[in-house]
């Protein structure tokens, strides 16, 4: 196993499926993509890599095929300290030759922000699956890594009758910190000032650079550090969420696709409510949606209880921070007036912006939690709107136990979610009536767990409850060894 550097925090996982892959030293060519969303670490993660095995790396950039095969060309005589410079005629001569020198080669070839390459020479992919295929039979030592951003491209790489479908080892998506991790690679240890930071940064390792590793000293800090930071026009995290959108490839019209990130950032999570929100037709906007969920910023959630109903759900935490607060006084944030409007709307920051991301937690917590939570290891987490004859009870975490054809759907847990109530017997009452409900509908409740999530605490009548009720507070929330 290739040593990890220090300075990687985690990473432990990809670290791990990356060097096996780069340790072998095959007779054939092999082929890795990596993905994820901006601002995950993939670059840092892939130079730390080159480094550690004394590969090649040639970070892509917005340019001509020209100017690309041009600055591919000086780092690849540079990598090989060739004595004069080199240069390509088109993709075909530079891959061809590429491949050519696979036995020269000290360790892997990544090409970081491959997108950029593709979208101004839409034949490479092509050229490379015929490169890879020629490979085989020459049996050429070369380890390929393709990585990417652009996530609506690197998704489309290996699907469908895309030209390397087939082709590839390996195929890692860098994620965002699951949240307990984010706490700690932000050096916070108490569980609600990291709910209200990670409503705002979510698990993106590079927003601690973009406000020079300043973490919130506490709950006291935590107004100052909004102040300070992300909505400071002077630091690169104020801009972010915009240049999240704009950044993608499939993105035209701006204006409209924030408009409906606005939309379902105000508690619009259907196709009908979110058009009648920006004042288009259900129809129209369906492109769109499919771009977003594309482009990873937007995900579409099934309903647990109703099938083909679904909710749209903001993915990137500061993209619902910025529609909720920032967005409607964009004008005065930029004149630096943050300190009155951030009072104004910190009400708002808590309804529509902590509050549902606590919500979301609460499901990763099902998802992450050990097998004895809820008596197996979830087969789903979601939410779901339970139906009666005359009633609609929405329960805001659903785990199921896994499908087993031929048996009713076991239901682990129903759970209802409060981050500023404290919570009672009425809202076990709710879930209790859920449950019977399902138990009509013939779903196995018999071992459902009844769960209580509160960032506000619990009525002590619920503690003295002997019923199978499970009361997951803040320090539960964070304790998912």
């Amino acid at each position: 196993m290739i040593a990890k550097p220090e300075r990687l925090f985690d990473r432990d996982f990809e670290w791990r499926h990356l060097t096996t892959f780069v340790s072998r030293r095959p007779d054939r060519p092999q082929l890795g993509v990596v993905s994820g969303r901006r601002r995950q670490g993939k670059t840092y993660l892939l130079e730390a890599l080159t480094r550690q095995c004394e590969g090649f790396y040639f970070g892509a950039t917005e340019a001509t095929e020209t100017e690309s095969l041009t600055l591919f060309a000086d780092a690849l005589a540079e990598y090989l300290a060739a004595p004069v410079p080199m240069r390509f005629t088109g993709w075909d001569e530079a891959i061809t030759y590429l491949f050519s020198i696979a036995d020269s080669l000290q360790g892997p070839v990544v090409i970081d922000e491959f997108p950029y390459l593709s979208k101004a020479s839409p034949s490479l992919p092509s050229i490379l699956q015929r490169e890879l295929d020629r490979g085989v039979s020459r049996r050429t030592p070369i380890s390929l890594l393709l990585c990417g951003s652009a996530m609506s491209v690197m998704g489309g790489l290996l699907a469908g009758s895309a030209p390397l479908r087939g082709r590839a080892n390996l195929e890692l998506v860098i994620r965002p910190f699951p949240y307990p991790l984010a706490a700690r690679f932000w050096e916070v240890t108490e569980p609600r000032l990291a709910v209200l930071l990670h409503s705002i940064v979510g698990g993106t390792p590079a927003y601690r650079r973009f406000v020079n590793d300043q973490s919130p000293a506490g709950l006291d800090d935590f107004d100052d550090w909004v102040l300070r930071t992300v909505l400071d026009p002077g630091t690169p995290l104020f801009r972010e969420a915009r240049y999240l959108l704009e950044e993608e490839a499939d993105v035209r019209d701006t204006a409209l696709y924030h408009s409906i990130l606005a939309a379902v950032a105000n508690g619009n999570n259907t196709r009908g409510a979110i058009a009648g929100y920006i004042g288009r037709k259900a129809a129209d906007i369906g492109h769109h949606l499919n771009v977003l969920e594309d482009c990873c910023l937007l995900r579409r959630d099934a309903d647990l209880f109703r099938s083909g109903r679904s909710r749209y759900r903001i993915a990137e935490p500061l993209i619902v921070f910025y529609e909720a607060v920032m967005r409607p006084r964009w004008g005065l944030l930029e004149s630096g007036r943050a300190a009155p409007i951030w009072a104004d709307a910190k009400p708002r920051f808590l309804s529509q912006v902590a509050g549902p991301h606590f919500e979301q937690l609460c499901r990763d917590f099902a998802m992450l939690a050990p097998s004895h939570v809820f008596g197996d290891l979830p087969g789903d987490v979601g939410s779901g709107v339970v139906t009666g004859a005359r009633e609609q009870i929405e329960v805001d975490v659903v785990v199921l136990g896994p499908a087993v054809p031929g048996e009713p759907r076991r239901v682990l847990s129903l759970g209802e979610a409060k981050w500023g109530d404290v919570m009672g017997v009425r809202h076990v009452d709710r879930l209790r009536r859920a449950r019977d409900l399902l138990g009509d509908r013939g779903y196995d409740v018999r071992d459902t767990v009844l769960a209580c999530y509160s960032g506000a605490g619990f009525d002590e009548r619920l503690r003295d409850d002997s019923g199978r009720i499970a009361l997951i507070g803040l320090d539960e929330l964070y304790d998912v060894s």
